[in-house]
């Protein structure tokens, strides 16, 4: 379901400088020490994606319950369109909070493979950060859980777990998460690339996720993120329910790294041609 944004600077290390360039950061980002040198530290950056999937979790769990319960909005295909907008202006807040511009608010396990792949995110980081987000995503669901009752558990909402609709089988929701996931990574490549393309990046993936949810959501669940499902899955799962994960984890994995090796060739290619 959500797209997120690339790494802040802080995910650089402290310390002298080092000779090669460092990689490039999306959101300006203030220092949480009085020098602006000295990032936030690992630790620090992970409890702000552990804090901010759980977030956005919530939200999601928020949502579902009151647009698809039978005493809420009653569900249909405007309900996908008002989560949609829904999601995707909470996901550009997060992104634009102090702690989404301390971690860069990824939110989502396949966009900071994608970003480890584009290199602008640093391959010892991508572990600590990917556990933060299933773990965010599990207590944010368990906490819409805690605020909302046990309607939260029953159908349709199901604890927010996504479903592919009729007549779509698992090979055909792989397909279409990881062309979600690739074109995310491609416009990924695309606005990193230049600086105002980093500051319109929170708006841009906001939009995308809303029209994700609001087109793909009655057909294929519309998820995007292996930490949107992750949570929700595994509550459902241990209530007796169907929650599908494996494929909404393998399609937004495949197409975000296929997305962001293309996107690195096509940045680099256009780069030799400017000059």
């Amino acid at each position: 379901m959500t797209l997120t944004p690339a790494p802040d600077a802080a995910a650089r290390r402290p310390g002298p400088a080092p000779s090669a360039s460092p990689a490039p950061s999306v959101l300006p980002s203030p220092s949480v020490s009085p020098s602006p040198s000295v990032p936030p530290s690992l630790v620090l950056r992970v409890c702000c994606e552990f804090g901010l999937t759980a977030v956005l979790l919530l939200g999601v769990v928020t949502g579902v319950r009151w647009l698809f319960a039978p005493d809420g909005y009653g569900g249909g295909g405007a309900a996908f369109a008002v989560l949609g907008a829904g999601v995707g202006a909470l996901l550009a807040a997060l992104m634009l909070s102090a702690p989404g511009r301390r971690s860069g608010a990824h939110l989502n396990p396949a966009v900071t493979l994608a970003l480890w792949r584009l290199g602008a995110f640093p391959g010892r980081d991508v572990l600590p950060y990917c556990l933060a987000q299933l773990g965010g995503s599990v207590a944010g669901t368990w906490l819409g859980a805690v605020v909302w009752g046990p309607v939260v558990a029953r159908p349709p909402v199901g604890y927010a777990a996504v479903r592919p609709g009729p007549g779509w089988g698992e090979g055909a929701v792989v397909a279409a998460e990881a062309g979600v996931l690739a074109a995310s990574a491609l416009m990924l490549a695309g606005l990193l690339a230049r600086p105002v393309g980093r500051r319109l990046l929170p708006y841009a993936v906001g939009l995308v996720t809303a029209l994700v949810i609001a087109l793909l959501g009655p057909l294929t669940g519309g998820s995007a993120n292996p930490a949107r499902q992750f949570g929700p899955a595994l509550l459902a799962r241990e209530a007796g329910g169907a929650g599908p994960l494996w494929m909404y984890v393998a399609g937004p994995v495949l197409g975000a790294v296929a997305g962001a090796v293309l996107g690195r060739r096509l940045v680099r290619t256009a780069g030799r041609e400017a000059r």
